[in-house]
């Protein structure tokens, strides 16, 4: 049995048991491979605000690469060769663009509020992230090996010093800087950026807010909001025009079914017409002169 073909055996084992076969299980119901490597996305990815945590990305990686290259040559290489001026170039240009787009990246997904369903914990990698990139950024002006290097470092060193943690941190040391530099806060970066983007392939990538219509409607990501149906319920507490005319004035007068009915009088009384005085001509706003006009008197007083 055990040399037959592998494709013409019994599929009745039982599954799979340790402590492997239960991360597996757990990763795959975590990320489905057609969610980990999807090939559709959403019709408002195509927006520009979305492009700038592929570019931040982009820029990582080409910081990356050149801070390796760097660090595995040594100051006197970059210094003082054509190649390792190029090199440490692109280094400085790559992490600058790394941090224009990190931060255009969080200012756009906090206008966003990115961290709407169950996003929370993918907002606070990315947060926790550009803060680690502060701190890699800091170290690496500080092993430049050149006169602006030492000016940073003697300043830092005081201000360091002054909240209780130069001991720990010593921006003077070399050596000390180099390791930060380019192993503990480029490792806590990297474990954030991993997570990050497992975090947001498993919960998707939010979607704009929904905006809201001169008609009261709410637009969402793919477009208006259906209407309602013909004869559904108001919503509760929206009254109409009509109604809320008739509550405060009244029926309104014009409609054989609305108009007014006279109230049946008796014989011999007068109607509230003829007991209302005649009015006189022109009315009681009538100009000076004008006929009916009492204001005016003829003759001597």
């Amino acid at each position: 049995m055990d040399d037959a073909d592998p494709d013409l055996r019994d599929d009745t084992e039982a599954p799979a048991t340790g402590w492997t076969a239960a991360v597996r299980r757990r990763a795959v119901r975590a990320l489905p491979p057609d969610r980990l490597l999807p090939d559709k996305q959403p019709s408002y990815v195509a927006s520009w605000v979305y492009v700038f945590g592929v570019l931040t990305l982009s820029a990582l990686v080409v910081a990356l690469v050149s801070g390796g290259l760097l660090a595995l040559y040594g100051p006197a290489w970059w210094h003082g060769s054509s190649v390792g001026h190029f090199v440490n170039s692109t280094h400085l240009w790559s992490v600058e663009l790394f941090f224009a787009f990190m931060v255009i990246h969080l200012w756009g997904k906090f206008f966003m509020a990115a961290w709407r369903g169950r996003r929370a914990l993918t907002w606070i990698t990315g947060v926790l992230a550009f803060v680690g990139s502060i701190g890699t950024a800091f170290t690496g002006y500080l092993v430049q090996q050149n006169f602006d290097s030492q000016w940073i470092s003697t300043q830092a060193k005081d201000g360091l010093n002054a909240v209780g943690i130069g001991a720990y941190f010593n921006v003077l040391d070399f050596g000390q800087m180099l390791l930060w530099h380019v192993v503990l806060l480029p490792l806590v970066i990297g474990v954030l950026t991993v997570l990050h983007i497992l975090l947001v392939r498993r919960r998707g990538v939010v979607e704009p807010l929904p905006y809201r219509r001169r008609d009261g409607g709410d637009n969402g990501p793919d477009g208006p909001a259906e209407a309602s149906p013909a004869g559904a319920a108001e919503q509760p507490g929206a009254a109409s025009d009509e109604a809320r005319q008739t509550e405060t004035t009244g029926p309104v007068v014009g409609t054989p079914d609305q108009a007014p009915q006279a109230e049946p009088t008796e014989p011999g009384t007068a109607t509230p017409d003829e007991t209302r005085p005649a009015q006189a001509p022109g009315g009681p706003f009538a100009p000076p002169g004008a006929p009916g006009d009492r204001s005016r008197r003829e003759g001597p007083a």
